[in-house]
């Protein structure tokens, strides 16, 4: 647990960087705020048994991978890749895989963009690599994730089939919030910032070709 907290935290310092770096140097700060967390040995365990995974260190590090987990919440759409890019275009963070929510969200309408990444934390006998979930999300995003947190820990996650009708409801409002908020951002500011954007059912996000090629350009840089 010790080396998947050091991992955490060698990616939290990565992204306050990166955002210490934009909020001192350069006129825009992609990056709104960073926060972490460690799943506790027991939410692990009961992980390992929900999931039938053999109860031994290696197959948990292969199979749980989202034991430490870091949230980065931008301020657009676009930010949300591009940190993401920034991020994973450092030499010592490996990409292991990416799911795109944000392009492709789930049915219950949450988004967001996950990538479990690899990063090589330095113990006293010597290099250790540990896997990280990061998450890259906008303002609206995460506030609508949150909400929906506490409505199915309040309902023990049962929720009344109306209730979830109106979180997706809710999730195509904060899918237009992010639309609307981004292209007022480029009409302020040009397009200097924003990387080629589409708009799909109602949600602005990077065309697929751009999204295919930051992950590509991500895998390739280790290639020998």
């Amino acid at each position: 647990m010790l080396s998947y907290k050091f991992g955490m935290d060698e990616i939290t310092t990565k992204v306050r960087i990166l955002q210490e770096e934009f909020q001192h140097i350069h006129a825009y700060n992609p990056i709104e705020h960073v926060s972490a967390r460690l799943k506790s040995p027991e939410s692990v365990l009961d992980k390992v048994r929900r999931k039938r995974t053999e109860p031994t260190f290696e197959r948990i590090r292969d199979e749980i991978t989202d034991i430490a987990g870091v949230r980065v919440t931008c301020s657009f759409v676009s930010d949300a890749y591009r940190v993401f890019d920034m991020l994973t275009n450092q030499q010592d963070v490996e990409v292991v895989t990416v799911k795109d929510y944000i392009r492709d969200p789930k049915p219950n309408g949450y988004r967001s963009l996950h990538a479990i990444v690899e990063v090589p934390v330095f113990l006293s006998d010597g290099p250790t690599p540990v896997r990280v979930e990061v998450q890259f999300r906008t303002v609206a995003m995460d506030f609508w994730a949150s909400l929906e947190h506490k409505i199915h820990y309040k309902y023990d996650k049962q929720v009344p089939d109306e209730l979830l009708a109106s979180l997706r409801d809710a999730a195509i409002t904060a899918a237009k919030l992010d639309e609307d908020m981004e292209r007022l951002h480029g009409e302020i500011h040009g397009d200097r910032h924003t990387p080629e954007l589409t708009e799909t059912n109602g949600s602005l996000e990077l065309s697929e070709q751009v999204v295919t090629q930051l992950i590509r350009q991500r895998a390739t840089l280790r290639e020998p």
